[in-house]
């Protein structure tokens, strides 16, 4: 992008995140993987990074978060100022009212460095969901009406039912809204809470979605005015080409997704001829389309025109790299290139 337009004009300074899936490597066992859990989180609060938050996934040998309150206490146990929570709890597999005892008891440990990120979403197979749930009924439906539920859970004890969440009572932990459509986006607006698009794998209506939630915000208890997290991948290396190289573990990743497999994370290769055909690699490419990939001058000038459009109030990065230390220089170089706007 050189010779861009927005090569010399300043933005705001704009937070940066992580999103950890806690994927597993080809020829790594699962405790291995919660090992770079830590230690990458560890690393990314010494230089300079707001949260680390953790996903809900089931049934999936690649990702193993599927114990996320139980990850989330191991990372703060482990780190000492970083923001650590939820990316998020998919709350139609659980009763809010164990959600609310679990991050309660989080936060009385851990006061004031706990997120509570909340999706619709079952974060797995539909068959899975229905293990997890132990019903039949659709619970993705009573979204809304568990947030505030659980809401409520968190408020003072004069604000209490008959059943309450000790000792969430009284415990205030943030709460954030996760989607990836207008329907969430427009339920954080109603509820006057921040909401953290998944741009990372459904990039689709993110414009749409960022405009209904500004437009429709009401203002709350929890949050004067809007606030937008998007989440996005990245591959940060030395150079443009090493990231490319580097970037081939995310691409397989995301293969994975649109075939249908649950393939280990892989090693770099030098090209994908003959791993996919061509409209998978056309599905993996849309699905990603928000990537921000190469040394830290390309991705500072392939992040200027992004935040130009969206003005986002924090970016959390998702980074899917087979080698840890690479991984953990990614993080650098991302945190680097977000500096230098």
């Amino acid at each position: 992008m050189k010779g861009s337009k927005y090569m010399n004009k300043r933005l705001q300074p704009v937070p940066v995140s992580v999103l950890d899936l806690v994927a597993v490597k080809e020829g790594q066992t699962n405790k291995e993987a919660f090992k770079d859990m830590v230690s990458l989180a560890q690393h990314v609060e010494k230089i300079g990074y707001s949260r680390y938050w953790l996903t809900e996934h089931h049934n999936s040998p690649n990702v193993v978060s599927s114990a996320t309150s139980i990850l989330i206490g191991h990372v703060l146990e482990n780190t000492e100022t970083i923001k650590v929570g939820s990316g998020g709890i998919m709350l139609p597999n659980h009763a809010p009212l164990v959600v609310a005892e679990q991050f309660g008891t989080l936060e009385n440990i851990y006061p004031n460095r706990l997120d509570l990120g909340l999706g619709r979403a079952p974060g797995t197979d539909m068959q899975t969901a229905r293990a997890l749930r132990r019903t039949t009924q659709e619970t993705a439906f009573s979204f809304p009406q568990d947030v505030v539920e659980l809401q409520n859970y968190f408020k003072s004890l004069d604000n209490q039912g008959t059943v309450r969440a000790f000792p969430g009572v009284g415990a205030n932990v943030p709460i954030y809204i996760l989607g990836s459509s207008t329907s969430s986006a427009q339920l954080a607006a109603r509820l006057g809470l921040p909401y953290a698009f998944a741009a990372h794998f459904a990039p689709q209506q993110l414009e749409h979605a960022i405009q209904i939630y500004r437009n429709q915000f009401v203002p709350s208890e929890y949050l004067s005015e809007p606030y937008v997290i998007v989440c996005v991948n990245v591959i940060g290396a030395e150079t443009d080409e090493e990231a490319k190289l580097l970037s081939t573990t995310s691409d397989r990743f995301y293969l994975n997704v649109v075939s249908g497999k649950k393939s280990l994370l892989q090693p770099p290769v030098e090209s994908l001829n003959g791993v996919w055909n061509h409209l998978e690699e056309n599905a993996v490419r849309a699905m990603s389309t928000y990537t921000f990939k190469g040394s830290r001058n390309t991705i500072t000038e392939q992040l200027k025109p992004f935040l130009e459009i969206y003005h986002v109030n924090e970016l959390m990065a998702v980074t899917y790299v087979y080698d840890q230390e690479a991984r953990k220089r990614s993080y650098e170089i991302f945190k680097e290139a977000v500096d230098q706007l």
